[in-house]
């Protein structure tokens, strides 16, 4: 219930907290569903993706003498993050894979990254098909070192670590979408039950008439619901009698 006083409502929290704990098993039943619902559409109606990384090692000599060569080589590795998804390294991933696929297509499954303060080189491919994750994450790096080597007056970049088979997808997570489903089934029930008492203001005994609308009670008539149609019962039974 709410009070009116100069255009500002006032909440009653005491009562709002009663009405919701009355409502609990409400809740619960509609954060079960949400979250069954979830859980569900997460495992039968989503395709799981899953992904596999290949890492490089940029190097454009033989050692480090000087900044000045730390420094090309870490320009080198910017360098060859675009080269990766260029379309002279896809189309021959393709057409050595024969991936039912353009370039734009795998390029949209490629990703690549330079982790902070280091020569290396992170290519990581996402696919529904884990295998064909890895076998793609390879080619990419074994034809990216070989691209690099021909086309640019460099060290060939090594392979430090090989793709490896996913064994569980990184999207969708179950849990993490069935807790996101009891989530929202908690605030939609809890919500609506809440504005239904905001904007309720229906006077249901006495003590509202006085709290809400300042009047005081002279007197109460009870309303006895049912009476004309137990007297028609009694009315046939005597009749039969």
């Amino acid at each position: 219930m709410y009070e009116l006083e100069n255009d500002e409502i006032e909440i009653d929290l005491g009562e709002l907290f009663r009405i919701l704990k009355s409502k609990i098993l409400i809740i619960l039943l509609t954060v079960v569903i949400f979250a069954g619902a979830a859980g569900v559409i997460t495992k039968f109606a989503i395709t799981p993706v899953y992904s596999s990384s290949v890492q490089l090692y940029v190097a454009s000599s033989d050692g480090i003498s000087s900044l000045r060569d730390l420094t090309k080589e870490t320009q080198l590795t910017q360098d060859y993050m675009a080269i990766v998804k260029t379309r002279t390294v896809l189309d021959q991933v393709i057409d050595s894979m024969d991936l039912k696929m353009d370039d734009q297509q795998l390029s949209g499954k490629v990703a690549v990254e330079n982790p902070a303060d280091t020569r290396i080189l992170k290519i990581t491919v996402t696919d529904e098909d884990p295998k064909e994750a890895k076998e793609i994450a390879q080619e990419i790096a074994k034809i990216t070192a070989s691209t690099v080597s021909s086309k640019m007056d460099t060290k060939k970049p090594a392979i430090i670590e090989n793709a490896y088979l996913a064994d569980a997808p990184d999207s969708p997570s179950l849990k993490k979408n069935t807790a996101i489903g009891a989530l929202i089934g908690l605030v939609l029930s809890g919500g609506y039950i809440t504005l239904r008492f905001i904007f309720d203001d229906t006077i249901r005994k006495e003590e509202d008439i006085e709290k809400y609308l300042k009047i005081n009670t002279l007197a109460k008539l009870p309303l006895a619901r049912g009476d004309e149609k137990r007297r028609k019962k009694v009315r046939k039974v005597k009749e039969a009698i």
